[in-house]
């Protein structure tokens, strides 16, 4: 009995002490693995835990100023108040909602779209329910604060551009960032973050952003900020200066204004600076800002006059007889005509079976090349491109501006068309046909233009340079604006003398009496302007429309009725200033599109001289209101 006794003990301890030992050992190494952790990985441990404690979090820049040529402020920041709703604040989203759409205009879908967005986010993270509240919605939702837990009201910044309307097509607007936007810049993912959607805000969007700053805050567990540890601003965009005259260009628009749809474009003929850029109608930028509504949207894209185009840059139609200044260039250069050699116009032309009208039925009689530039004579020029041919035509349009992109900074700019053989051979699978040169010679049929091209050419025209336009002076640090002196282009080399005959036949549209357009002459002396005018045929009345006694243009509808066009320079001697103007279905280019053309030209020659020793930027008072303005915003 008392061995099985002993047996079992000696037993109990050989497993007890066995076991003892196990423990030892992984006491041992348990505790050598802490004293490794937490003295000799010490440094490295605290600061994966401080990584995970430590959140850097970007800033928005302020987004950069845009400033007419005089400094004038055309985009700019504001400030903007907006409501937020933190969920764990508020018990019930819906009913807090329901009350504050009670004390501000709150939309029903708002509290939809604000219900699906609180759910998909931590509930302390704080969800925008409405932007851009004034002062007097600011005051109502602070009055009524004990009855709308979770309700924050919170001050940022949102783009506004003080002009409105005026310069929506070249400004363009921002708006939130979409999908397809996205680069893998994080600043595009921060909430409520703005690009550049189009003009001008598109064209410099990476200079006007800015440079984002950093928060370093210590975070919780579950991502919630604690206390903010670091912070450095960031910096503001650049400020882009524009070449635009705001003066010249309000007057623009309201000149355009009195049309259903039109366009007009005027410019320094040395520089390339484009002056004013208008196309009617048009739109307020402002209403993209922080999001359009379905019923404007609509009423945009589905308006028969398209405000929402450009026509400046993106609008083509045929040039009519402004084009004739280019086949006329081609005539003298190619020495097929000389400026005293005449053609007689009976009123039409007859090639083969086909017979191709002048606009003056009882025709011309004997014309020069003066005078069928003064008459827009549409014989001489059926005679003269018969003897040049379209390509060489083509190749003088395309040295004068026309059939090729300007490269405006613009997005979305349309080339034209200037047809060639070749052209129609490769796109129509079609050959060229000797009546398609005659009826491109008066700028129809295939010859296309934007109204820039048009003012590209005339400055060509104007300067015997190969001037190119352009939209911005710099874009530059908000404290240094420089000008831009007058760009050295390259010269057309184009003779002199031929240049001199072309804008000797244009002066005579203007200047000389039975000229085209010598009714919308500019009468003061020293301003006058040379010029010459353009129709661009739609379709032509049918014999159903005939029928029903529809025998003039202005009778049709409409949509169906010719466009305007008018191009010209100023002053005739030594010229300063293009212009180019189209009135869509607006008729007569001399009765309609020459006066608007006078007045810009009128009016740009009247700001210049009561500007005097203003040429480019005023530096001082424009860096002054740029400071000022950046101060504001920050404030």
């Amino acid at each position: 009995m008392w061995h099985r006794d002993s047996d079992r003990y000696r037993m109990f301890t050989r497993r007890a002490i066995m076991l003892g030992a196990g423990q030892g050992v992984l006491l041992t190494g348990l505790a050598a693995r802490m004293y490794y952790l937490q003295v000799m990985e010490r440094d490295r441990y605290a600061t994966l835990a401080d990584d995970n404690r430590i959140s850097h979090r970007l800033l928005p820049p302020p987004r950069g100023i845009v400033t007419d040529r005089f400094g004038a402020p055309l985009a700019v920041n504001r400030q903007n108040y907006h409501i937020l709703i933190v969920r764990e604040q508020s018990p019930d989203v819906r009913k807090t909602l329901t009350i504050l759409s009670q004390v501000i205009e709150i939309a029903p879908e708002t509290i939809d779209r604000v219900e699906e967005d609180v759910k998909r986010r931590r509930s302390f993270v704080p969800v925008t329910v409405r932007d851009n509240l004034t002062w007097d919605e600011v005051a109502r939702v602070g009055v009524n604060a004990p009855d709308l837990p979770g309700i924050i009201i919170d001050a940022g910044r949102s783009r506004d551009y003080p002009e409105g309307p005026h310069l929506a097509h070249t400004l363009g607007y921002v708006a939130a960032v979409a999908e397809r936007d996205l680069t893998g810049d994080p600043l595009l993912e921060l909430p409520g973050f703005r690009i550049g959607k189009s003009g001008i805000e598109k064209t410099y969007d990476m200079s006007l952003r800015g440079k984002a700053g950093t928060s370093q805050v210590e975070v919780n567990a579950l991502g919630r900020v604690i206390r903010e540890l670091d912070r450095e601003e960031g910096e503001s965009g650049e400020t882009v200066v524009l070449t635009l005259d705001i003066e010249l260009q309000r007057y623009a628009n309201q000149r355009l204004s009195e049309y259903e749809s039109a366009a007009a474009v005027v410019m320094d003929v040395y520089n390339g600076d484009v002056l004013a850029m208008s196309s009617h109608p048009t739109y307020d930028p402002n209403s993209f800002t922080n999001g359009i509504s379905h019923k404007l949207w609509d009423s945009l894209i589905n308006n028969e006059y398209a405000p929402l185009s450009n026509k400046a840059v993106n609008g083509t139609y045929a040039p009519g007889s402004t084009f004739k200044t280019c086949v006329a260039l081609a005539a003298l250069e190619a020495g097929v005509i000389t400026p005293e050699q005449r053609f007689f116009c009976p009123g039409h032309l007859d090639l083969g079976n086909a017979r191709f009208h002048c606009w003056k039925r009882g025709g011309h009689g004997w014309v020069n090349l003066h005078d069928s530039l003064k008459h827009s004579c549409d014989v001489y020029y059926y005679e003269v491109s018969q003897k040049l041919g379209i390509d060489k035509i083509a190749a003088m349009a395309k040295r004068m501006g026309l059939g090729d992109p300007t490269g405006i900074d613009l997005p979305s700019e349309r080339g034209g068309l200037m047809p060639t053989r070749e052209w129609k051979e490769t796109q129509l699978g079609k050959r060229w046909q000797g009546g398609e040169t005659l009826i491109c010679s008066i700028g129809q049929g295939y010859v296309l233009a934007t109204p820039l091209q048009l003012a590209t050419m005339t400055a060509r025209l104007a300067s015997g340079k190969a001037v190119t336009p352009h939209l911005t002076r710099d874009h530059v640090a908000p404290d240094d604006i420089t000008a831009r002196s007058d760009a050295e282009f390259p010269d057309l080399g184009i003779p002199r003398q031929h240049l001199n005959y072309v804008r000797d036949g244009m002066n005579g549209v203007t200047n000389e009496l039975r000229g085209t357009a010598y009714r919308s002459r500019i009468r003061i002396k020293g301003l006058e302007m040379a010029g010459k005018t353009g129709t661009s045929q739609v379709r032509r009345i049918s014999m159903h429309e005939r029928q029903t006694g529809v025998l003039k243009n202005e009778e049709l509808p409409w949509k169906y009725r010719d466009h305007a066009l008018f191009i010209a320079f100023a002053p005739v001697e030594n010229p300063r200033y293009a212009c180019a103007v189209v009135v869509e279905h607006g008729g007569s280019g001399s009765g309609v599109a020459a006066p608007i053309a006078r007045d810009l030209l009128t009016r740009a020659q009247e700001l210049k001289s009561s500007r005097p020793g203003v040429s480019a930027v005023n530096i001082q008072s424009a860096s002054q209101i740029l400071r000022t303005s950046s101060k504001k915003q920050e404030s």
